[in-house]
């Protein structure tokens, strides 16, 4: 079966709107949420971020972009975003997961991945993750090469300035440290579970505090 969307890549990776680099206007004065997770508070209410895991890939005081981590897609798969893309060998040599990575340019294909690969355009969003939206990248992967880590996202989070301070003020938001089991492994329906873990949270527990003042 063929795919139903068309599949977009852009020359430069930070979506328009978003700064690489620039100063902060963070969770608390001068400080930057870039490289961290976001973690959906159970009372979040806005269902297309219900129980996210978002990886911060900018956050400035242009605004704020972020790659949801814990939406598989099942279709289409890596090897049909090939076919439509025209990039060989088909079948591919390598095949990543690709996942929702936000409401916004659903169309459009981000790869997190990790350092040991880069080409001219990607972003190197905190020294140990990067973000790659060029062909280059795809045809790596096809031939067999390619970062060791990577994760194929159609789409991304997008906030304007001050929209996710506000969205923290609201209580909608944890924030922790990344780590790669949580960017990068298959178990995305644990995700949320283990992201809270890292700050020694219950879900439950945050569950009876929903709604309360």
């Amino acid at each position: 079966m063929g795919m139903t969307r068309k599949i977009e890549v852009a020359d430069d990776t930070a979506p328009t709107g978003v700064a690489k680099h620039g100063s902060l206007t963070g969770v608390a004065e001068n400080t930057s949420l870039t490289g961290q997770i976001l973690i959906a508070m159970p009372q979040m209410g806005d269902a297309r971020f219900s129980q996210s895991v978002i990886f911060m890939c900018a956050h400035t005081a242009d605004g704020a972009m972020g790659i949801i981590v814990n939406r598989p897609l099942n279709k289409p798969d890596f090897g049909d975003l090939l076919k439509q893309l025209e990039i060989e060998p088909q079948p591919p040599a390598r095949r990543i997961a690709l996942g929702h990575g936000g409401p916004v340019d659903s169309n459009r294909g981000f790869v997190l991945h990790s350092t040991d690969w880069a080409t001219e355009g990607s972003m190197d969003v905190d020294g140990e993750h990067m973000l790659t939206s060029s062909l280059d990248i795809l045809k790596a992967i096809a031939e067999g090469g390619g970062p060791e880590k990577c994760f194929l996202a159609l789409g991304y989070a997008g906030w304007d300035a001050g929209q996710l301070d506000g969205e923290f003020l609201q209580n909608a938001w944890l924030n922790a440290p990344a780590d790669d089991e949580i960017l990068f492994d298959g178990a995305h329906e644990t995700k949320w579970q283990r992201a809270l873990a890292k700050l020694r949270v219950n879900p439950g527990m945050l569950s009876g505090l929903a709604g309360r003042a």
